[in-house]
């Protein structure tokens, strides 16, 4: 009899250690075979996954290139269009420029509306756009385009009468802008930084 108890008892003893076995598996959950390193052939499909960005300047390649003078002819007809339209005030160029560049134009655009003055534009196109340097300055890296443009200009006073320019003529401009962006930041917007005469 006592042999009995003895088997009873263990078997009592490893139902409580089975259930709370158990119970610490459903709160600690288990290991799932992913804690440690990932095997070899997942590791460069993981790595596609790794959100943090390498900086700019070292992928500037010719794709880099292609993509960045498709945002700069927008930039530049966006800011040219902004700058000569009638109200005399910057609002679609605001976030394409830096504070020096916003300060030129809009004490341009401040001298213009105390003489009475205001621009016509028509924007007919650009005809090239071309990276004429790109360089690395601490963090800021910094791109040199090269526009030449088609558009027709005038400035108008208060009576609409032309004082310089053509309303019918169509003329080639020539532009060089130096556009810049901060490589260390998250922003990935570029910025007018330089207008070369």
């Amino acid at each position: 009899m006592n042999y009995s108890f003895e088997y009873i008892d263990i078997i009592l003893l490893a139902m409580i250690a089975g259930f709370i076995f158990l119970r610490l598996r459903g709160i600690l959950g288990k290991k799932t075979g992913f804690e440690g390193k990932l095997p070899s052939q997942f590791e460069k499909e993981f790595q596609k996954f790794n959100i943090k960005p390498k900086p700019i300047s070292d992928n500037f390649d010719e794709e880099a290139q292609k993509n960045f003078l498709k945002g700069a002819k927008i930039a530049y007809e966006t800011i040219i269009t902004d700058f000569s339209d009638s109200d005399n005030r910057l609002i679609a160029s605001k976030p394409l420029i830096n504070k020096k560049i916003h300060d030129q134009f809009n004490q341009s655009l401040i001298d213009r509306k105390e003489k009475g003055h205001f621009a016509e534009i028509t924007f007919i196109g650009i005809k090239s756009a071309k990276i004429k340097t790109h360089k690395k300055i601490d963090n800021n890296l910094e791109v040199t385009v090269d526009f030449v443009s088609e558009m027709i200009t005038c400035i108008k006073d208060k009576e609409k009468k032309i004082i310089s320019g053509d309303s019918q003529k169509i003329k080639t401009v020539y532009d060089t802008w130096v556009f810049c962006r901060d490589t260390s930041s998250s922003n990935p917007n570029w910025l007018l930084v330089n207008i070369i005469e």
